[in-house]
């Protein structure tokens, strides 16, 4: 092979890689998602309206915050994590935990609040995560998470609100 031709192969690849990076959320999957009717459904400018840029892009767009950047993560009072596209209840704090990963994780959602569907994004296959009520981007769940349930629920912090406990 020459010098030339290993070149050029690698600019594709590189260019390949790089718009398959830049489609993120335009698989058949994520087509299937947006397609399904939720309960609480809007439009894109009503979406728009109501969240942030950087809530819209994750809830919306399935997009990923950059790990370390949600207070979410730190957070340590007892409480309850909502969906910031619809507030419905979706995490314990009581199954959170530091999973050192950046993002808010959790070995549990609560009973029926979330839906999933295969993500073949990124090259490679995972399961993503979504609110079963507005169809918002969560995050993804994975099998290396602690007892009881060995899952690891990586969430988007700005796809939560946190709403504390009242005292008794």
């Amino acid at each position: 092979m020459s010098r030339r031709n290993f070149l050029g192969g690698t600019a594709v690849a590189a260019a390949l890689a790089a718009a398959g990076l830049t489609l993120r959320g335009k698989s058949a999957e994520a087509d299937e998602a947006a397609s399904t009717v939720f309960e609480v459904t809007k439009s894109e400018a009503e979406w728009r309206a109501q969240l942030t840029p950087v809530q819209y892009r994750v809830l919306r767009d399935h997009g990923t915050e950059r790990a370390g950047t949600s207070p979410l993560d730190q957070e340590k009072r007892i409480g309850t994590y909502h969906c910031a596209g619809c507030d419905l209840p979706l995490f314990a704090s009581a199954t959170k935990y530091d999973s050192r990963t950046g993002w808010p994780s959790f070995y549990a959602p609560l009973d029926n609040a979330i839906g999933t569907s295969e993500d073949k994004s990124f090259f490679t296959v995972r399961t993503e995560v979504h609110c079963r009520r507005c169809g918002g981007h969560l995050g993804h769940v994975f099998e290396d998470g602690p007892p009881p349930t060995g899952l690891r629920y990586c969430m988007n912090g700005v796809a939560m609100t946190f709403r504390p406990s009242s005292p008794a």
